[in-house]
This record gives C-alpha cells, sequence and structure tokens, in this order.
C-alpha cells in the first residue's frame, strides 16, 4: 500500500493501493436464498482513459470484458461539525438546502459509520435506498463513496435507489447474496409523509441488522461523533454507478473488492409478500365483478411495486391504481396520506362531492416511504383502530403468515402505523 499526503494540514491524505492488475467479475442480482446461474463482466477504472465516464454501469447478462486495473483509493477530507445533527428514530430530517451544504451529508453518515461496531462495517454488506424524493440520488453516490472508503464490501441499492421503509427492513432480514451474505443494516433516505423538492424535505436514518431503527445507544453516539468530527473517509476518484440499471458493478480499493449491487426491489418484496397473505384468494376477489378497489401511490415509493403487485401479480386493472409513479417531488403533493391530502383518492370513493359514478368498494393510500396508510370504504373513512381491529379479527383464517395465531397486536404512535405479530 503506498500512502501519499502532504506536511499541509488543508491537503487531503491519499490512501491508495499498489497498482496492479484485476478481473472484475458481477453476477447479475441474487434473489433472497437464491444463487443466479448468470454471470457477466464489467469495466471500472478510474486510471486516465481518452474518454472517460460519467457513470459507471453493470453489464447485462452475456457481456464480456477484460481485466481491469485497481479503481478507486482512499481520501481523508478535513471537515467541521455542524450544529443540530441529532438523529431520533426517524431519523434526521432536514431542509434539502440544508444537507446540500459541504460536508453536512458526509458528516452524519461518517459519524454513524464510528458508532457502529467495525465487524458491522468493514467487510460487511449495507442498503442504502429510500423514497426517491429530491437528493436521495445524489446522497446514494457519496453514500456509496463513503461505504467504498470505510471498507464496507458491498452496497445493495434498490433500482433507481427505490425501497419503501417496510421493504428496506425485509432486504436486511431475507435478501441473501450469492456468496451468502446478508446486510448488517442500511441507510434509509426518506423523510416519511414530508413533500419532496430542491426547497422541501429530506432525511436520513439507519437501521440495524435486525431490520428496525438504531436504538438510542446507537443514535447517542451517532449524534457525540457529530459534534466532536474532524474527518471523513470517501473513494473520491470512485466512478458514480448508474442505479437505474440493474446488476452490479465491481471495484477494487486499498481494502479489496467493492461491489454496487442495484436490484429490483418489487422482485424480492413480492417474493416476500407471497410467503405472509394468500395470493390466490385475493387474485380471485380481485377478478369479481362485485369488487372493485382503488389505491393510490401518492407518487411515493409505493408507486414501485403497486403495478406489480396488483396488476402483473394480482390481475387488477391499471385504471384502480392512483399516482403511482414515484416522483422526486411526489408530483408536487404532500404525501401523507389522509382525508386533506389524498384529496383524489378521497374523492373517487364518493367522500368529497356528490358524483354520479360508483365508488370503488375499498380504498387505500400510502406515504412517501409507504410505511404508514388510510382505508377507505365506499362513501366512508375507516378509523385506523377499525381497520386494525378487522385485521386482527381475520388474521389467523385470511393470512397465512398469522395462522399459528396472532401474538400481539400494536398501534404506532402515528394513527396510520400499525404492527401485527
Amino acid at each position: 500500500m503506498i500512502l501519499l499526503g502532504s506536511s499541509s494540514p488543508s491537503t487531503p491524505a491519499i490512501i491508495a493501493p499498489r497498482p496492479r492488475r484485476l478481473r472484475h467479475r458481477t453476477t447479475t442480482p441474487s434473489l433472497p436464498h437464491s444463487r443466479s446461474p448468470h454471470r457477466h463482466l464489467v469495466l471500472a477504472s478510474s486510471s486516465p482513459a481518452p474518454t472517460p465516464r460519467p457513470l459507471a454501469r453493470a453489464h447485462r447478462p452475456g457481456a464480456v470484458a477484460t481485466a481491469a486495473e485497481m479503481v478507486f483509493s482512499v481520501t481523508k477530507k478535513e471537515t467541521k461539525p455542524y450544529e443540530g445533527q441529532k438523529p431520533g428514530t426517524s431519523g434526521l430530517r432536514k431542509k434539502v438546502t440544508v444537507f446540500q451544504q459541504p460536508h453536512y451529508l458526509a458528516n452524519f453518515v461518517q459519524s454513524t459509520f464510528n458508532a457502529l461496531p467495525a465487524d458491522q462495517v468493514k467487510g460487511a454488506t449495507i442498503v442504502v435506498s429510500g423514497d426517491g424524493r429530491y437528493f436521495s440520488k445524489d446522497a446514494v453516490q457519496i453514500i456509496a463513496k463513503m461505504a467504498a472508503a470505510n471498507g464496507v464490501r458491498r452496497v445493495w441499492v434498490g433500482q433507481d435507489s427505490l425501497l419503501s421503509t417496510p421493504a428496506v427492513s425485509a432486504i436486511i432480514r431475507e435478501r441473501i447474496s450469492a456468496d451468502g451474505a446478508k446486510a448488517t443494516g442500511a441507510f434509509i433516505l426518506t423523510a416519511s409523509h414530508n413533500p419532496g423538492g430542491p426547497t422541501e424535505d429530506f432525511g436520513i436514518k439507519y437501521n440495524m441488522g435486525n431490520g428496525g431503527p438504531a436504538p438510542e445507544s446507537v443514535t447517542d453516539k451517532i449524534f457525540s461523533n457529530t459534534k466532536t468530527i474532524t474527518e471523513y473517509l470517501i473513494a473520491e476518484d470512485l466512478p458514480n454507478v448508474d442505479i437505474s440499471v440493474i446488476g452490479v458493478t465491481s471495484f477494487t480499493g486499498p481494502e479489496g473488492p467493492f461491489d454496487v449491487d442495484v436490484f429490483d426491489s418489487a422482485t424480492d418484496y413480492i417474493k416476500l409478500m407471497k410467503t405472509i397473505f394468500d395470493f390466490e384468494s385475493i387474485k380471485k376477489l380481485l377478478a369479481s365483478p362485485k369488487f372493485s378497489f382503488c389505491f393510490d401511490g401518492l407518487h411515493g415509493v409505493a408507486g414501485a411495486y403497486a403495478k406489480r403487485m396488483f396488476v402483473d401479480e394480482l390481475g387488477a386493472s391499471e385504471s384502480s391504481l392512483l399516482n403511482c409513479v414515484p416522483k422526486e417531488d411526489f408530483g408536487g403533493g404532500h404525501p401523507d396520506p389522509n382525508l386533506t391530502y389524498a384529496k383524489e383518492l378521497v374523492d373517487r370513493m364518493g367522500l368529497g362531492k356528490t358524483s354520479n359514478v360508483e365508488p370503488p368498494e375499498f380504498g387505500a393510500a400510502a406515504d412517501g416511504d409507504a410505511d404508514r396508510n388510510m382505508v377507505l370504504g365506499k362513501r366512508f373513512f375507516v378509523t385506523p383502530s377499525d381497520s386494525v381491529a378487522i385485521i386482527a379479527a381475520n388474521a389467523v383464517q385470511s393470512i397465512p403468515y398469522f395462522a399459528s395465531g396472532l401474538k400481539g397486536v400494536a398501534r404506532g404512535a402515528c394513527p396510520h402505523q400499525l404492527h401485527l405479530m
């Protein structure tokens, strides 16, 4: 290893491995508990080239590449603390313009890495994704470069940086890579039901290996680190990865290989849902002429799953879906599933002004990161306590996951959240 630096305190130190030629191999993304038989190669290099590319792209299956040189070095960047980077159970939420300040996001990410046990960082697998709000794609690239610099082995990213908060939890607990690795945690990029856009909100939180939020002992340590941080590690010369393309892009740095695995999160999530719910019974219900429904994604991350789940898997009509194209600004709306902000759904369900159109039998909406909901019946609002009671009363006989019994039910502090155990 070569250590490059300067006596000047303003010059960042660069840690770089000795040049060597390596073969970089990638695989198509694997589903939980499965291994893909398809393999392909990818080139990614930061060495001088006649025509540098702004993005490193994973090659599709069948593509062939040759050996590539080592691709990134590690830089220590000097920084100063920012006030107020205290994460709660919902993480750190601020305006986008605050996160865009120099080193602001990097300070928080490095403080998080420093707060975690070494074995949850060095050689580990982490998830980085969120609800797709404005600044998410930039944040993914920054975090990936910092993960590489801190010795993380691989980063899993949902295609286009999209993963709902429940999906992240499932990915941490259920997904297994081709070499048997599981995620030790996740950076979730969301500000929940708050609006998105250049002048709106952004957020970041860390979930642990059990899929749940970081406990207070960890968030307190993160906050303490943010108040004393003087430097962070980043692989500045690591090229941005095209997160719109599914595949694994491989690099090599001072501590060995590093992969960015962009995967189709809907496939993993639907596979899990099939172990929980009776898809065949739901499919029969949706095919009945006596039943109709409407789901409003509010242009949040739930839309990334809606068509695949309801239309492709369950056979529903696309006309049953509203606002299911994820947008960075949530279509200019407020992704909070209530009677005020889900007005289009409210009107369609017959709760608004009088209409001659017969409303659907069932309606639902999800917030930006799809961890809270609103349920509506034909011309009426279902209070959260009632929806919890209905689910609990029918869980054992109607939901395969609870066939052996329901151990407990809880409604979160947020009125649209519920938990069944």
